[in-house]
């Protein structure tokens, strides 16, 4: 486990305003989606409530996870003094037990597959990635080196399996999408891929030789990076397939529409 005492001044203002920006990202990010969910059609708001649902249970426990940095520690005459109240970094686990399965949903969703095929996966993939949450938090808490290295192998067997469902199991259902909107559904989907690495590659910093200090704002800076790049960004994506599929799905009715007017108009016979 990471001790604050280790930290300086200036590393403890900087962690501090590292969950700052997080919580502003996250508060207007869902601000954003929920406004705009009214400028796609029915079939893709769900999918935007989800994102919107996602940023604003992360702002939360952003909020929550800066009171209990400023509760953990103060500043009294150039030095960090520790309060005894403890930093909990249990916000970060629960929030990524609730936010991460819905990020997978919410791709789901704004793809629009049969109903059968959404449950599947949304349940399949949805718990796979609490089942890597759930395995990562004893080793996150742990100040056994053995111990954070065992739970980190335990939690990338799920993890791996979501990466090859996300880059394998989902290419027939990105390949059936309009066309305008295949590669921004792989470019969502290998963001997220990419961005959940991060998590794993910041778990193992304090064991690879980068300790005191320096580990504290290497890994919550990382973990908050991670977070806004796979919410955030990740939403902003999401609202652009939304608006795209949307548009697509406006025109083939039109064309539909026009094509059974042209089978209903009366052929004139020339006389």
């Amino acid at each position: 486990m990471l001790e604050l005492e280790s930290l300086s001044v200036g590393q403890y203002g900087f962690i501090n305003n590292v969950f700052s920006f997080g919580l502003a990202v996250m508060a207007s990010s869902t601000l954003f989606v929920w406004l705009m969910k009214g400028s796609v059609a029915p079939a893709y708001r769900m999918a935007m409530v989800i994102t919107g649902l996602v940023t604003a249970i992360a702002g939360y426990h952003y909020l929550q996870i800066m009171l209990s940095w400023q509760g953990a520690a103060t500043i009294n005459t150039g030095e960090v003094l520790v309060t005894g109240e403890g930093f909990n970094r249990a916000y970060r686990y629960v929030d990524w037990l609730l936010t991460v399965p819905l990020l997978l949903i919410e791709l789901i969703l704004v793809m629009k597959l049969s109903k059968s095929d959404t449950m599947s996966r949304s349940v399949k993939l949805g718990g796979a990635a609490a089942l890597m949450i759930i395995l990562g938090y004893p080793g996150e808490v742990s100040s056994e080196v053995g111990t954070r290295a065992l739970f980190w192998i335990l939690a990338m067997i799920p993890f791996l399996y979501i990466v090859r469902e996300m880059v394998v199991g989902l290419k027939d259902s990105i390949a059936r999408q309009p066309d305008e909107v295949k590669g921004l559904i792989n470019a969502a989907a290998i963001l997220l891929v990419v961005s959940w690495a991060f998590y794993p590659i910041v778990y193992l910093l304090p064991l690879v030789g980068i300790t005191g200090g320096s580990a504290i704002v290497a890994v919550e800076t990382g973990y908050t990076i991670a977070d806004i790049v796979s919410k955030a960004v990740f939403a902003m994506l999401i609202f652009l397939i939304a608006v795209r599929k949307s548009a697509a799905d406006e025109r083939e009715l039109v064309a539909e529409a026009a094509k059974q007017g042209e089978q209903k108009t009366p052929v004139k016979k020339v006389a």
